[in-house]
């Protein structure tokens, strides 16, 4: 074995076979240039649909650096990348997507960084390639969840980055089930720096996150790191109980004034009690979601499952030398 340092690349994979010849060409030119460091990539194959898992079995074969890891069905774009955390072994992990909107070539800077004594090396979006309703959402996004979270989050910050062995068995030592790994970054603290870049539009391909499921990913966001919706909620409450309190205090006041006779109308009652409703079906629903995460949480299934391996950690022919987690899969 090497004694040199050792660097991984985890890339989550699910229906990106327009983008993965283009990446493997890229990445190998990248470790190209870190001649100094034993490099390799785990794809995470994420219950792709397409030819992506025959492509990449096909480039393990013409690079044994380029590791497979196949999840048994679609687990998601945050369990996938934990799979990828638990699995990579390397002295410095690289975690980024694979439609190539993260460039392989700032891999370098990374470096570099985490070469100074840097854990955790951010990559920050400087300018991204979006526009219209999605780069609104995306920024409304980040300001939302600059406001709500009980802990200072890095802005314009994804997955993309790179994390040190020690930071890497930080993350491993987390057993939550609706992740949220920019904001675990964050969390565990130690020496973390910043890399800035300009984010682009994918290389090729439909974007695999729909709305539902970016949706579910910022909420996964809001609620992972912060109480403030709940406080929100019971402020909430306060106030229109106590406006109750004084609109029921008017009505006696007027009625023992004799300033008012006639019987309140239907307008202002219906509209009262659709009000007070709508903000009760709100609170339920707060609720519920902090609730259904504890439910995920105290049901103890593994985040993923994994079908099958393919590669050796550090590059080599053997095809049996991947150690996976207990109960979550198999080699091969």
């Amino acid at each position: 074995m090497s004694d040199r340092a050792t660097l991984t690349v985890v890339i989550p994979i699910y229906n990106e076979q327009e983008n993965l010849p283009e990446l493997f060409r890229r990445l190998r030119a990248v470790f190209d240039q870190l001649t100094d460091l034993d490099c390799s990539v785990l794809y995470i194959d994420d219950g792709s649909r397409d030819e992506s898992m025959r492509l990449m079995v096909e480039q393990n074969r013409q690079d044994a650096r380029f590791r497979v890891a196949e999840l048994s069905r679609n687990f998601g774009h945050q369990p996938a990348l934990t799979a990828g955390l638990m699995l990579a072994d390397a002295d410095a992990v690289v975690l980024m997507d694979g439609d190539m909107q993260d460039p392989p070539e700032l891999i370098p800077e990374l470096v570099i960084c985490w070469r100074q004594g840097a854990d955790v090396v951010r990559a920050v979006r400087r300018d991204r390639a979006e526009r219209g309703l999605k780069r609104i959402g995306f920024e409304l996004f980040y300001k939302i969840i600059d406001w709500i979270s009980d802990f200072p989050l890095p802005n314009q910050t994804g997955i993309f980055g790179l994390l040190s062995r020690q930071a890497v068995n930080e993350l491993n030592r987390m057993p939550e089930k609706n992740r949220f790994l920019p904001g675990l970054r964050a969390w565990i603290g130690f020496d973390q720096r910043t890399v800035f870049y300009d984010r682009q539009l994918r290389a090729a391909g439909e974007p695999k996150q729909n709305i539902w499921r970016l949706v579910r990913y910022a909420m996964d966001g809001f609620l992972s790191f912060s109480y403030k919706p709940l406080r929100l909620m019971f402020g909430a409450g306060v106030i229109v109980s106590l406006c109750g309190f004084v609109l029921a205090v008017s009505f006696v006041l007027k009625r023992l004034l004799g300033y008012e006779t006639a019987p309140t109308g239907f307008t202002t009652l219906i509209t009262v009690v659709l009000f007070l409703g709508g903000v009760q079906l709100m609170a339920m629903g707060l609720l519920g979601e902090y609730l259904g995460r504890i439910y995920d949480e105290v049901k103890r299934r593994p985040m993923y499952i994994i079908k099958q391996v393919h590669g050796d950690p550090r590059g080599h022919d053997s095809r049996n030398s991947i150690a996976v987690p207990e109960h979550h899969g198999q080699t091969a």
